[in-house]
């Protein structure tokens, strides 16, 4: 279907030429912020983010992707409504979206709602990237568990036309041991997937070429260093970072929109296939399109073409050398230095104070930028980075030094690493050492200044309530514990006066185990009192140092008073 209809384009060429033109012009007159291409179709474009990184910068290494865009008509919706926002549009072939292929992107959107609510992740989105891709995995092409039925495999990134990305994973997703290339229905590269691959199936794999593992992953790189979605500026920038290409941003832009507007599911392996590339080749040098994979041999890997039959005609010419690729910058590096890195402490639940810093070097110690080096949070934590994962991906400067995001402390302490390596390098890499220690308080204050006065045998009226802070902010989840003891100079618990009762109604006068809530509040259980009286001492201590003691007072039972019914005694005269 694709095909008819880039050759219907291709026949009707005046005749889209007249309407891009009309289409231009209603543009003009609906305000900033639409571009219109040269078939008429119309995208809004706002701030453009810097389209000038390094190729390795991005989830696919900037491969090529198809340029087809969706009919100038809008989809015709039915009377059905999709509950995640689409329309049925199920007369529209150019909306159809695999069966398989569309669950993989509304279960990733759902999942992403759960995890990084904040981030407004659209599934239309993981649609548009897929069409622009792969062609929805080569028109839902994919088994029954989601997985791509041969590999969807892009071309060399043997910088012959293509970025130049040396070998990554020894050939482990792509098959190639020399150069990576983009792999899958979403076209991860190798280097980026091995941090930022999900299980999206749940089957204990993480395998770029199932469609619900890479729209997975696909959701959570869109939704990295905190970005919301459903602002413009942060979703240029997301899709940007996915293949850095102005181009790019606009066709995957039309597809959302299109989207948006209508789609229904069709059968898998029955999609619309595109039919050009953003390098205007069928066949590219090194590498195969998209949609035609490599010969696969058994375990895994490609099959190199056979070699040539000698001529019985004399000698033969022995086949050129392939030329050398050009040295990129990280073929220069030497080795990782530490860039001034601080201690690295923070209390549970806060942002670390300082950042972790790595700097690539040459032998002689010079500085390379341009370098890609991967932070990974190592050991039994659940610290992240900002924006909740585990492992960021970061460019250095021109002074060689890459600063990773900033590290969030989460619930858990106790210590772990975060270690810096050097993306598409054996090199040894550099680790950092950082501890997440209990939240703490170092102030505590009661919320009431009611008499705490119980009579012998009674209980008291007013339960005891503390705030408890943190350098003047509300110190929440602190461990405290309350004691009642023998005096201001001896914290042991005391043996008689006030007391708390246990889950068997049993008399205790130590506390443990108490945390302060949201508010940094702590309201302790009821006091009762036995039958001494007297002043008694209450102490409250946290995590952090912070004390406070209060007082109790156990007054005498009152005397009964005479009942009027009782009769005077006679008096000694009588």
């Amino acid at each position: 279907m694709a095909a008819q209809f880039g050759r219907r384009l291709r026949k009707g060429a005046m005749n889209t030429t007249v309407a891009a033109v009309a289409v231009a012009a209603l543009a003009a007159s609906q305000g900033p912020g639409l571009v219109t291409d040269d078939s008429g179709r119309q995208s809004t474009t706002g701030t453009q983010p810097s389209a000038d990184g390094p190729a390795e910068d991005s989830a696919t290494g900037n491969s090529p992707y198809y340029t087809d865009l969706p009919p100038l008509e809008s989809p015709t919706p039915s009377t059905s409504a999709d509950p995640a926002g689409a329309t049925d549009v199920s007369g529209d072939s150019a909306a159809g979206i695999p069966a398989t292929v569309l669950d993989a992107y509304k279960q990733a959107a759902a999942e992403l709602r759960s995890a990084k609510p904040g981030c407004n992740l659209p599934w239309q989105l993981l649609a548009a990237i897929g069409k622009v891709e792969s062609g929805q995995a080569r028109g839902g092409k994919v088994d029954a568990n989601g997985t791509t039925i041969g590999r969807i495999l892009g071309p060399q990134l043997n910088g012959n036309g293509f970025a130049n990305i040396s070998d990554t994973d020894n050939g482990a997703y792509d098959g190639d041991a020399r150069y990576d290339r983009a792999v899958g229905p979403m076209q991860f590269i190798p280097s980026t997937w091995a941090w930022a691959g999900r299980d999206g199936n749940g089957d204990g794999r993480k395998d770029p070429n199932n469609v619900y593992d890479a729209a997975l992953a696909a959701g959570h790189y869109l939704c990295r260093f905190g970005w919301d979605l459903s602002d413009r500026n942060d979703l240029d920038r997301a899709i940007l970072s996915y293949n850095n290409s102005t181009e790019y941003l606009n066709t995957v832009l039309s597809w959302l929109d299109y989207y948006r507007k209508g789609t229904h599911e069709v059968p898998d392996g029955t999609g619309d296939l595109p039919d050009n590339r953003s390098d205007n080749r069928d066949d590219p040098p090194g590498g195969t399109s998209p949609s035609t994979p490599p010969a696969q041999v058994p375990g895994g890997g490609t099959k190199p073409p056979e070699p040539e039959e000698p001529g019985s005609g004399g000698p033969t010419t022995p086949p050129p050398k392939p030329p050398t690729p050009p040295q990129t910058p990280t073929d220069t590096v030497d080795h990782l230095e530490h860039a001034g890195s601080a201690e690295l402490t923070a209390m549970a639940g806060e942002a670390f104070g300082e950042r972790i810093s790595a700097r690539a070097e040459t032998e002689a110690g010079k500085g390379v930028g341009k370098v890609r080096i991967r932070f990974t949070i190592v050991g039994v934590t659940d610290t992240t980075f900002n924006g909740g994962e585990k492992v960021a991906v970061i460019v250095t400067g021109t002074s060689g030094v890459a600063v990773a995001p900033a590290l969030q402390a989460g619930d858990a302490t106790g210590d772990f690493t975060v270690r810096a390596t050097v993306v598409g390098r054996t090199i040894p890499g550099v680790a950092y050492s950082a501890s997440v220690t209990p939240r703490a308080a170092d102030s505590l204050a009661r919320t009431g200044d009611a008499a705490l006065t119980c009579p012998a045998g009674g209980e008291f009226e007013n339960q005891v309530q503390v705030k408890a802070t943190y350098k003047g902010a509300v110190a929440d989840g602190v461990a405290a514990t309350a004691t009642l003891i023998k005096s201001a100079d001896d914290p042991t618990a005391n043996d008689k006066g006030p007391y708390f009762k246990d889950a068997d109604g049993k008399a205790v006068r130590t506390l443990t185990d108490l945390k302060t809530d949201a508010d940094g509040l702590l309201t302790l259980p009821k006091l009762y009192a036995d039958d001494t009286a007297g002043t008694y001492l209450l102490r409250l201590t946290t995590t952090g140092g912070a004390v406070l003691t209060v007082e109790l007072t156990v007054t005498e039972p009152a005397s009964p008073s005479p009942s009027p019914d009782t009769p005077a005694s006679p008096s000694p005269s009588a």
